[in-house]
């Protein structure tokens, strides 16, 4: 198994059919998929020195492997998805559990029966989880809005419980937000789990690439139809050209080494930055990672451990809680939410979405809707929230696409 790399320098950008921006998942499978399934030959341009994306794990100095750009966990209910990603690699089972440090008890999250049992004592808990399942029913999610509007007051107290100690503080430090401003929209989505089933997922596919994420996408990138160009931001090397000189000309064209490039364009790279930020910044919230290694074989009762009403970071992970592997070592991870503001320090990780947000995109979007070989793809470039299988889901969906059209 190996991937082909070059140079740029080396390039000649006729000898390929399509250009792909971003060697995550949403332009790995693209890359794939135009490669494998079109016999296009694929040019994939990535501006960090190694494949994967934010997907990329590698082991430390410990020999422990660890997710370099926050915790992933494969989960699905698209069947479809689970299969082609296990096409790439060996697969080992996991359920992910995720526990509240709750001022030094742990509790487990989403809230549920056993958060209940240890919030409110068992005897109180299981009074409470009578109202709840006589008037919602069993093993179903309520909101906080759903038990405020009840007429019972002791189910606004769960309300209120969860919000103030699983919800509130974790929020701020998440989207650097003061209670005030944290969105009542989000606030009343905020769920209760009336089940003990405390795995933080319930989809029917979960688990983990046996190797790792970065195996993973090494046998995705294998193919004799792709090349791919490390440390090479596709901003420095496109030429983008515009029908006139007003500032929100759309685009007429992309040149790449001084030749137009007609074939599909996938992009997904920040889509302000291709466009320096003509417009200003898209807002966005950054992480800032800190790795910690013990000669112990676990310091953590599970995977991760959000602390919800303490500290200022928002979690810990331990890796080798979700990679099953074996070591007298373990390293765990704590993850501090920042603030985006220096693209060339930090990576953007989640959009801040709001209408004020949605409406910066668009003047960004529009600036691309008249070149119809463009197609940006993903969290960034679409300036949403997704998870992994929902990518996987939409680039398969665009090259089929793409390779229809054509």
């Amino acid at each position: 198994m190996s991937i082909r790399l070059r140079d740029f320098s080396d390039v000649s950008i006729e000898d390929y059919d399509a250009v792909v921006v971003g060697s995550g998942f949403a332009g790995a499978v693209c890359a794939h998929e135009l490669a494998e399934r079109g016999g296009k030959r694929v040019l994939v341009l990535e501006k960090r020195p190694h494949i994967a994306g934010n997907m990329y794990d590698e082991y430390d100095e410990a020999g422990i492997l660890v997710h370099r750009y926050g915790p992933h966990i494969f989960h699905t209910g698209n069947q479809e998805v689970f299969n082609y990603v296990r096409q790439f690699t060996g697969w080992i089972a996991y359920q992910h559990h995720v526990l509240a440090d709750w001022y030094g008890t742990y509790m487990p999250v989403p809230f549920n029966k056993n958060s209940m049992d240890i919030a409110f004592g068992e005897e109180k808990a299981q009074g409470l989880i009578q109202k709840m399942v006589d008037k919602f029913g069993d093993e179903r999610k309520v909101t906080i809005t759903e038990l405020r509007e009840s007429d019972d007051p002791e189910l606004a107290e769960v309300a209120d419980f969860v919000y103030e100690n699983v919800f509130l503080y974790y929020t701020q430090k998440q989207w650097g937000l003061t209670p005030d401003e944290v969105d009542p929209s989000v606030t009343a989505r905020v769920p209760v789990f009336i089940s003990r089933d405390d795995r933080y997922f319930q989809d029917a596919y979960q688990g983990m690439p046996a190797a790792g994420y970065t195996e993973l996408f090494n046998a995705m990138l294998d193919s004799d139809n792709i090349d791919i160009c490390l440390s090479t931001d596709a901003v420095s090397v496109f030429d983008l050209e515009f029908k006139d000189d007003s500032e929100d000309a759309a685009l007429e064209c992309i040149k790449i080494k001084d030749r137009e490039f007609t074939g599909p364009i996938i992009y997904t790279g920040p889509l302000d930055e291709l466009f320096l930020g003509r417009f200003g910044r898209l807002p966005y919230r950054s992480l800032d990672f800190v790795y910690e290694t013990y000669d112990e074989e676990y310091k953590l009762p599970c995977a991760t451990v959000n602390f919800t009403v303490t500290e200022d970071y928002t979690r810990i992970t331990e890796f080798k809680r979700l990679t099953a592997q074996r070591s007298d070592k373990t390293t765990i991870m704590k993850e501090y939410s920042r603030a985006y503001e220096d693209p060339d320090a930090q990576i953007p990780y989640y959009a801040i979405i709001n209408d004020e947000n949605n409406a910066h995109y668009e003047r960004y979007r529009d600036l691309t809707r008249t070149l119809p070989n463009f197609y940006p793809l993903g969290r960034l470039a679409e300036y949403r929230y997704y998870n992994m299988d929902k990518i996987i889901e939409l680039a398969l969906k665009l090259s089929r696409e793409i390779l229809a059209s054509e």
